[in-house]
């Protein structure tokens, strides 16, 4: 296995690929400068992931391949570290892709990501490319185009065989929907496998009471969760963290702890289009504020109210009246001159009327225009806005959080220092209330009605940052949510243990785009089609298609037989087969639940869930080891939330 890059993500992919899958890894890194200075911010970060991959290959260089686990000591594989400016002909071949199985492109820049790929599909034409880009619209033409390269070199090459398959991945677009999850408890997470979607949400305890496992219980949450001086879901919570994959009889002996549960199972249909109706609707909520719409609701009430008031004086027919109120109101009717004293007293209501209406009808023309000239430029937070969630950063995992908020329908401010950032757009078209301006700057956080908020999420790429807006925000509203994004791992945990003494009352939960994006990647290294990752508080578990025909621990066993706690599981059949296998119609949840006596055969694809290291075990890569769940690792970044 070939990676290159040197962010948090290639660093932590040679490492699961080479601690979890037991891989021989080449990790391909620029070379430092000549003459380098001090390192500072992420350059530095970079550099301390690399000091202990170094450390890796020392211990491991002069193992070999056959170094084997007898004694329980690293993996099998080995992992070494080559240098080169780029990513060229050269360095590709010294890494070794002419005889590679599998190549990761994660380099932050997609053009070099892109020119590396088609420099190694020319290279070796069998190899697995695995590449991340943030373009999804780019990365589907990519696919296409390097499947299609390596058919044309190698005229009997299966393009449906995933030894030689390209797959274009984003770290960013799968920690966005565990980002989003993280600011607004109860959201629901969601895995799209071809045509099925796996609903997963987060139960509440109930006192004394075993959690309600829904169609299979997916995790039990840590018990020390709530716990200020607990371990909060790590590695070392022992029996009191958090269980993925757990078995009947430990979710019922789980009382007083909330779990993670598959909700419903449903077929992903295609968006369905906009009626006529609707597309051709005015948007009145849009071009008028709510106080001119119901200026307007209380000018039409009174001249309703005097239309009925004049056919009931009169004995007029209503239409009749209403049309002689109108003209009234709008000073065109013959004065009331020797008609009945009602009728005169109507008339002259209905001119203090129309005098009234003169100016909410100058306001709406004002406003109006003003919605048109404004129409290419950030809104303005509203006074009354309240409950939504503030997010800081545009950058890459901002835009793909606040397009993920939105479709979940919830209401977000932006706050962004930089005017021309790539998620600025993105703001302006779904119309969210975006603040310009630096959040270090004294009222930028006030603007954006922090003090009504119901959730901070700082997401820039600078530690500092985040932590002063998360600081700040806590001094204004001391039971905010807070989600922060912090990259160093030591100064990571210096803000964990400090918020746990700041803040007793409140939970600290850890979040990392690499510790999420990093599984799916290896998965995909590895030959299989990772669909999406669940985090679990500091561990990650993974959705993934797998053919049964390839692997022995499934084929010719029942679905509750091939139930591993803690490793994997079988909650779908792929694709048509899943279709056939459905109960009924009348629960779209329940009724894909798979039948736990049915056999599985070579024919089948399955949708397994399973942790990072029970992955590997049903891959053949690795043995299982540790608690149940793997050890899923402590990543590097804090989320807080009041308790």
């Amino acid at each position: 296995m070939v990676v290159c890059g040197d962010d948090a993500l290639a660093h932590r992919l040679a490492r699961e690929l080479h601690e979890v899958y037991g891989e021989r890894v080449t990790l391909l890194v620029p070379a430092p400068p000549v003459a380098a200075v001090a390192p500072a911010g992420r350059t530095g970060r970079a550099l301390a992931l690399f000091g202990r991959v170094t450390a890796a290959v020392t211990r491991t260089t002069g193992a070999g391949p056959a170094a084997g686990t007898a004694d329980g000591g690293e993996p099998a594989g080995t992992l070494r570290v080559v240098e080169s400016a780029e990513a060229d002909d050269r360095a590709l071949t010294d890494a070794g892709v002419e005889r590679a199985a599998a190549l990761a492109l994660v380099h932050e820049d997609d053009e070099a990501n892109i020119r590396a790929a088609l420099t190694a599909r020319r290279l070796n034409p069998r190899l697995r490319l695995v590449i991340r880009l943030y373009n999804r619209k780019l990365g589907q033409h990519l696919e296409t185009l390097l499947d299609q390269a390596a058919a044309v070199v190698e005229p009997g090459l299966d393009p449906e065989k995933t030894d030689a398959a390209t797959t274009v991945l984003s770290d960013v677009d799968t920690a966005a929907p565990g980002l989003a999850a993280a600011a607004v408890a109860g959201t629901s997470k969601v895995v799209q496998a071809g045509g099925l979607l796996f609903h997963a949400v987060d139960r509440p305890p109930r006192a004394g009471q075993a959690p309600d496992p829904g169609l299979c219980t997916l995790a039990l949450l840590s018990a020390t969760a709530g716990d200020p001086a607990g371990c909060e879901g790590s590695e070392h919570s022992g029996d009191a963290g958090p269980r993925l994959l757990p078995d009947d009889r430990t979710v019922a002996a789980a009382t007083g702890r909330a779990a993670v549960t598959l909700e419903a199972v449903t077929a992903a249909g295609p968006a369905l289009p906009a009626t006529r109706l609707a597309a051709s609707a005015l948007p009145v909520g849009s071009l008028f504020s709510r106080r001119l719409r119901w200026s307007f609701g209380g000018a039409a009430a009174a001249v309703l109210a005097l239309a009925l008031a004049l056919a009931f004086t009169t004995g007029d027919h209503p239409l009749h009246a209403a049309y002689l109120t109108l003209l009234d109101v709008f000073a065109i009717g013959d004065p009331a001159v020797g008609e009945p004293a009602g009728r005169q007293l109507l008339q002259i209501l209905a001119g203090f009327v129309g005098l009234l209406l003169l100016p909410v009808i100058v306001a709406a023309l004002l406003e109006g225009l003003g919605t048109f000239r404004t129409a290419t430029t950030l809104r303005r937070p509203p006074r009354g806005l309240s409950g939504h969630v503030v997010l800081l950063g545009l950058g890459k995992v901002g835009t793909r959080v606040l397009a993920r908020l939105r479709r979940l329908g919830i209401p977000v401010v932006c706050v962004e220092s930089d005017p021309e950032a790539r998620g600025i757009a993105v703001a302006r078209r779904l119309r969210v209330p975006t603040v310009v301006g630096d959040v270090t700057e004294e009222g930028v956080l006030e603007a954006a009605r922090i003090h009504r908020a119901h959730a901070l999420l700082a997401l820039t790429s600078v530690d500092i940052t985040n932590l002063e807006a998360a600081l700040s925000a806590r001094a204004v509203t001391p039971d905010l949510r807070v989600v922060l994004r912090l990259y160093d791992d030591d100064f990571a945990t210096a803000v964990f243990r400090t918020l746990r003494t700041a803040h007793p009352a409140a939970v600290t939960r850890s979040r990392s785009v690499s510790h999420l994006a990093a599984p799916a990647f290896a998965g995909a290294m590895m030959g299989r089609q990772v669909l999406g990752a669940v985090p679990v508080e500091r561990r990650v578990l993974l959705f993934a298609a797998v053919d049964v025909a390839d692997h022995p621990l499934l084929d010719g066993r029942t679905v509750a037989d091939a139930f591993v706690p803690g490793a994997w599981r079988v909650i779908a059949l792929d694709g048509a087969a899943g279709a056939a296998s459905r109960t009924g119609a009348a629960d779209p949840g329940r009724g894909w639940r798979l039948d736990p006596e049915r056999v599985l055969v070579p024919g089948d694809r399955v949708v397994v869930a399973a942790t990072r290291r029970g992955l590997a075990e049903l891959l053949g890569r690795g043995a299982l080891s540790g608690p149940p769940g793997g050890g899923e690792g402590v990543d590097n970044s804090v989320r807080t939330e009041a308790g």
